[in-house]
């Protein structure tokens, strides 16, 4: 039941009430993953405006971050994440009534305020453990992220036992919010000294960035989560188009990527807490730039003269190899995910809340961002493997901008570590 004063299972309850809600909100952030799908059939819509459709709750969900961090720190974070959550149940009812694009996109905006709920439980959950279990503790959470592949499970399922009427997937999300939100208020439990009186204020906040270590963590995050978020809303569709699947086998295998991108964040975290922030986020994106390279060659049809005439070559990776590879991938981005808020938790120990809610507009921005890019690069190429160029590109950006940033400190922090 409620609690104002912690327990010795207090911890505990927190953690598991808080990432039970935000694998709900989660979900229901990633809804137009399959939603956007019958819709774009519905409305006619090209691949950018469905990328626009698609990308519009994740606009919302990273704008509202950065206040959501500060409130917070300053008023605690179990009245913040219910609130939160209570706001966003008549947008999500009110998408099934919905007719025209401008309508959708609209509705969308207020949907995306679920998405601020990750800015809202990693400074919550983070209070109730110590230092050296806090990277685990915000993992576990992160686990949340798993909501997406939820989403991939469910809403294709309800589609087909409403006969192909899509509008019974906001109707039944919208009962399952307003229901996860009544079971974290009675779960959950309050602390007054986990607030931060003087805490940042919005400008202060947004001073945080004349820190250098904060737009290192924000471009990190901007890759591993922005990535991860633009994937997750892609691949059903991909699937579709590329290999010319039915939704449910699409969403299907488009969650072999969203399920290990989320559970396996709390992995990261441990492994964050084991070997280090610094350590774990290098090889993380070493191993993205590998899978995106693979996956961003298209399928090729070509002819070479040899001397005994011309050969014709077909190069392309078929469902299995492709699908394998982005398995890789969102074990790689859970990781990720995990070892930019333990970095976080380290340096900023009293303003975490602060500094994850601008990090995560940074990580929501380009997961709003990034779907766009990969409808306008199809329209305009016809090549779907292009959302992976893309891809490739930012990881190529971060390794550089990893390697001259951090070159001065991996000395330091080798010749601690030999110490």
């Amino acid at each position: 039941m409620a609690s104002t004063h912690p327990s010795a299972s207090a911890p505990m309850r927190v953690l598991v009430s808080s990432t039970f809600a935000f694998t709900i909100c989660f979900a229901v952030w990633m809804i137009f993953a399959v939603l956007g799908i019958p819709i774009k059939t519905q409305l006619g819509l090209s691949e950018t405006e469905f990328g626009l459709l698609a990308a519009m709750p994740v606009l919302t969900g990273s704008l509202v971050r950065v206040p959501l961090g500060i409130w917070t720190d300053r008023y605690g974070g179990r009245p913040v994440f219910f609130v939160l959550m209570l706001l966003a149940v008549a947008p999500i009812w009110l998408l099934s009534y919905a007719t025209e694009y401008w309508q959708f996109l609209v509705l969308a905006l207020f949907v995306g305020l679920t998405g601020g709920s990750f800015s809202v439980g990693t400074p919550y959950v983070a209070r109730w453990f110590p230092r050296n279990k806090q990277g685990l503790a915000m993992g576990v959470f992160g686990a949340g992220n798993s909501g997406s592949a939820i989403t991939k499970f469910v809403a294709p399922a309800l589609i087909a036992a409403a006969g192909g009427a899509w509008v019974i997937v906001p109707q039944v999300y919208a009962v399952a919010l307003l229901v996860t939100a009544i079971l974290f208020w009675l779960f959950s439990a309050s602390d007054p000294s986990h607030r931060v009186a003087g805490g940042a204020s919005l400008r202060a906040q947004f001073a945080m960035l004349k820190d250098p270590r904060v737009w290192r963590y924000c471009q990190y995050y901007s890759v591993v989560f922005g990535g991860y978020v633009a994937l997750a809303l892609w691949m059903t569709k991909y699937y579709i188009g590329e290999y010319g699947f039915d939704m449910k086998l699409a969403a299907l295998l488009a969650a072999c990527f969203s399920l290990p991108g989320g559970v396996l964040r709390a992995m990261g975290g441990w492994i964050s807490d084991r070997y280090g922030a610094y350590k774990t986020t290098w090889w993380v994106m070493w191993v993205c730039w590998v899978a995106f390279f693979i996956l961003s060659y298209p399928q090729t049809h070509f002819t070479v003269m040899t001397t005994g005439g011309p050969r014709q070559f077909d190069i392309a990776l078929g469902p299995t190899s492709f699908t394998i590879l982005l398995f890789i991938v969102g074990i790689a981005m859970a990781i990720g995910k995990a070892s930019v808020f333990k970095f976080i938790s380290d340096e900023f120990g009293q303003n975490i809340g602060a500094v994850s809610g601008i990090v995560g507009l940074a990580g929501g921005l380009g997961g709003f961002i990034l779907p766009i890019l990969f409808g306008v690069l199809l329209d305009l190429t016809g090549v779907r493997s292009s959302a992976f160029m893309l891809l490739y590109g930012t990881v190529c950006v971060s390794l550089i901008f990893m390697h001259f940033s951090f070159r001065p400190e991996s000395a330091a922090i080798a010749r601690r570590q030999a110490a």
